[in-house]
């Protein structure tokens, strides 16, 4: 479905997806397999500019919008969830925060590099106790003289140990005002003595994303770390994850789209009892549910990232493309992996490790049931 793009977005759209299937596809199994990142990969989605795509000219972005961005990460997910998630991440999660509430000196020193990926930055929000419950963060920071001092864990962060990694943003409780807890948002730049990068997670998909746990201890970083307003980190990331969910359900697209596309072919390929696989009612039909995922996924995240860039309201607009789209990519990665059968349980099958990766989908950046309740609450339906 391309008729409600512009020229402009439309050869975007193909020359990522031609860099997809050319550069990112033939690494995939092996990446996979052996759970690592290739750096050369991001290297060159660097130089393509993907990772300024939404970011003005000033510090090195392409000077585009999330359109832009969703576009193409779609184009990745739909050969390699991983190195979708490395573009997704590194520009909503890492680079999107300092865009947005940094300092001047704070672009200036950090955002060029990232833009050009030349660098890439986690964000710390989720905790073992702590996710979309601000209340239950026990990360801590505290003043000592004029530097921060940062105390407890985080869980589950992308991009946080790569060779490239330059720092990490994290949500900390740094005071208690009206007996609530103050959440605020710090910068902690990777080699920080007391910061810890511990050992990468044994995951289920997703194994060339780069993801750990982070540990601080008595880490320490100037007190112009603080990135935004004091009291402000937890509001201020909430705000970036819900433009991080048009981004996901772009990813999930292109991730249910490739299940279609893969499941088309093998059917059409496949001799069962004498005749193609594609000519008996029941895979049709399988085949035709898959590709009407995909159409309302798609419209679901254009119409997110229309009202996102257009300054109006986008928040429902984004939990219920996020919703849809990572439903589409999970229901089609199990018809696909049927369709496929046998094979269909085999790695090497890109349908394989889309059925591994699309789970994630419905958690990451705000769990369905998160998505659920933003939309509830649209209804006038407040808890």
């Amino acid at each position: 479905m391309m008729e409600d793009l512009s020229e402009e977005e439309r050869e975007l759209a193909a020359m990522v997806r031609e860099f997809a299937e050319t550069v990112v596809a033939p690494q995939s199994y092996e990446a996979d397999r052996t759970h690592t990142l290739s750096m050369d990969v991001v290297a060159q989605m660097g130089d393509l500019g993907l990772f300024g795509l939404p970011f003005s000219e000033e510090y090195g972005g392409q000077g585009g919008d999330y359109m832009a961005l969703g576009i193409a990460i779609e184009a990745l997910g739909r050969v390699d969830q991983s190195i979708a998630i490395t573009l997704e991440a590194g520009v909503s999660l890492g680079a999107m925060p300092i865009y947005r509430f940094g300092t001047e000196e704070q672009r200036q020193e950090l955002l060029p590099d990232l833009l050009a990926g030349r660098a890439l930055a986690g964000f710390g929000l989720t905790e073992p106790e702590a996710g979309s419950d601000a209340g239950a963060t026990r990360t801590t920071a505290r003043v000592e003289g004029d530097e921060w001092v940062i105390d407890g864990s985080k869980q589950f962060i992308t991009n946080s140990g790569t060779p490239i990694t330059r720092f990490v943003t994290v949500t900390a409780v740094t005071g208690v005002e009206n007996g609530r807890k103050e959440i605020s948002t710090i910068i902690v730049p990777n080699g920080t003595p007391g910061f810890t990068v511990e050992p990468p997670y044994d995951k289920v998909g997703w194994n060339a994303s780069d993801t750990h746990p982070l540990s601080f201890q008595g880490a320490r970083v100037p007190a112009a770390n603080l990135l935004g307003e004091r009291g402000r980190g937890f509001k201020n990331f909430l705000s970036i994850l819900d433009e991080g969910r048009i981004a996901i359900a772009a990813l999930s697209t292109g991730a249910a789209e490739g299940c279609l596309e893969a499941a088309v072919d093998y059917a059409k390929s496949r001799t069962i009892f004498g005749s193609a696989l594609s000519t008996r009612q029941n895979a049709q039909f399988t085949l035709a549910r898959m590709r009407a995922r995909v159409h309302t996924a798609r419209l679901a995240w254009h119409h997110a990232a229309r009202l996102r860039d257009a300054d109006k309201p986008f928040v429902e607009a984004a939990a219920i493309a996020k919703l849809v789209a990572g439903e589409a990519a999970m229901d089609n990665a199990r018809d696909a992996t049927q369709i496929f059968g046998g094979n269909g349980f085999m790695n090497e099958f890109p349908v394989a490790r889309h059925y591994r990766d699309s789970k994630i989908l419905e958690i990451g950046e705000g769990t369905t049931e998160v998505q659920l309740l933003v939309i509830a609450r649209g209804l006038g339906l407040a808890g």
